[in-house]
């Protein structure tokens, strides 16, 4: 799994993921004293963008550059503040699909981290991303 071929060679533990079909979102929590994200984020697309079949259009530029046209080329990360930085993070990460139009209600994305929260107890399967569906970390 690719996945874990780079965790082999760049540890990390993933908190909350999202796939969409042009990007991802995504929790990621390193090693102390590592904080080289870039590298992990471009083996992650490098090796998801080989297992696709090459269909999207590709500008020129990219096919010059031997890019695929499936991620954006930029990434913004974010140190977690505290617990309600955590939770909105995790929240805006599982509400993702649903505010790109992709599916009606959280728990019919596929490509996420929700369920397991949701097997852990923390989300409930009907979690709607509103502050009334609130749930409690551990």
């Amino acid at each position: 799994m690719l996945r874990e071929t780079v965790k082999e060679q760049h540890p990390f533990k993933i908190h909350g993921w999202v796939v969409l079909p042009e990007h991802f979102h995504c929790v990621l929590e390193l090693p102390l004293e590592d904080s080289d994200y870039a590298t992990r984020l471009r083996l992650i697309k490098m090796g998801f963008s080989k297992l696709l079949p090459k269909t999207e259009r590709r500008s020129a530029v990219r096919i010059r550059r031997g890019e695929r046209g499936i991620w954006q080329r930029r990434y913004w990360e974010h140190l977690i503040r505290d617990e309600a930085d955590y939770r909105a993070h995790l929240d805006y990460i599982h509400y993702n699909p649903v505010k790109h139009g992709w599916v009606k209600q959280v728990k019919d994305w596929p490509y996420s981290t929700f369920h397991r929260w949701v097997a852990q107890g923390v989300y409930s399967i009907d979690w709607s991303g509103n502050k009334r569906d609130l749930y409690e970390f551990e």
